[in-house]
């Protein structure tokens, strides 16, 4: 059946368990440069709106690694740039491929995609969600700390497309999410496609969200798309920075996260994102892991082995 991984709670707790499991054992077999060739022939098309350092790298690494290939499509280079319908570029592209992911602005887009496409559709990034982020940062944590069931994690900042998945995924596997955002950048349950509020406490001081947490996480203050924002978000923002102040009242041995790209000075420390607490290059790493598991799974289903 046609799968596709659009916003984070599109998986179920269980289908997560095994991906971070496949992730592991992946990433196991990455380290001991063991080959590992289930997606043969298959290709995977890369669509990108947005600019992308991360987002790229990982998954036309991670598809070659898995014996396939990645095709790099910018839309200023593609009729998608010069009107092509959503639509009609699904119906053509997922005839020729046989995974997409997409990195774009609006969720619109690539639901609309989805809905004409053939071939399963992963959300490489839009302005509402960032779910493959969130996978890896959830793996990252296990790595790290083991399961993330009822444990509470810090979200310092703007409530922005990683927010909103940071809090669907609490939903899905059952932590706790405390939020602390300047006035007026307040977290909108609608926006982030949550059922409830019961996972998640908005804080006015960022020291109280940090308070007791086992994860603290920011990111930049300004989003993609928002840049004519910056100034007016630099003065809003000021007391947001994740300082070594936040970490000490976090659990002692609570981790920090990043998405990258950091900026030290602004959002974080140097002193936070390059200390002892820090799991960034973890987290950046495990964006392999965890979406050529997500790839694998997508088209192959469980593999038992």
């Amino acid at each position: 059946m046609l799968k596709h991984f659009l916003q984070f709670n599109d998986l179920t707790r269980d289908e997560l368990a095994y991906l971070f499991e496949r992730a592991r054992v992946i990433k196991t077999r990455f380290k001991k440069y063991q080959p590992y060739h289930p997606l043969v022939d298959r290709t995977l098309a890369m669509i990108f709106e947005k600019s992308s350092t991360r987002t790229r790298l990982s998954f036309e690494a991670g598809m070659h690694q898995l014996g396939g290939s990645a095709i790099y499509l910018n839309t200023r280079d593609t009729q998608l740039g010069r009107g092509e319908p959503v639509e009609d570029a699904a119906e053509v592209i997922s005839r020729m491929v046989d995974i997409v992911m997409i990195r774009t602005f609006e969720q619109d887009i690539i639901e609309r995609f989805a809905a004409h496409s053939r071939v399963p559709v992963i959300n490489g990034l839009t302005n509402e969600y960032h779910p493959c982020q969130i996978l890896a940062d959830l793996f990252t944590f296990i790595e790290h700390r083991g399961s993330i069931q009822g444990k509470t994690v810090a979200w310092i900042g703007d409530s922005n497309n990683m927010c909103n998945t940071w809090l669907q995924a609490a939903e899905v596997l059952g932590f706790n999410v405390h939020v602390s955002t300047p006035p007026g950048y307040e977290v909108e349950p609608e926006r982030a496609g949550l059922y409830g509020t019961d996972h998640f406490e908005s804080f006015a001081d960022p020291m109280d969200a940090c308070r007791g947490a086992d994860l603290v996480t920011t990111d930049v203050w300004t989003s993609m798309g928002w840049e004519a924002e910056n100034d007016e978000r630099l003065k809003a923002f000021a007391d947001w920075q994740v300082d070594a102040e936040m970490m000490a009242v976090a659990k002692s041995d609570a981790v920090f996260m990043h998405c990258l790209p950091a900026h030290r000075g602004e959002e974080v420390t140097a002193e936070v994102i390059d200390g002892s607490q820090s799991v960034v290059w973890d987290e950046a790493e495990n964006r392999l892991h965890v979406q050529k598991a997500l790839m694998e799974y997508l088209l192959l289903g469980r593999i038992e082995s």
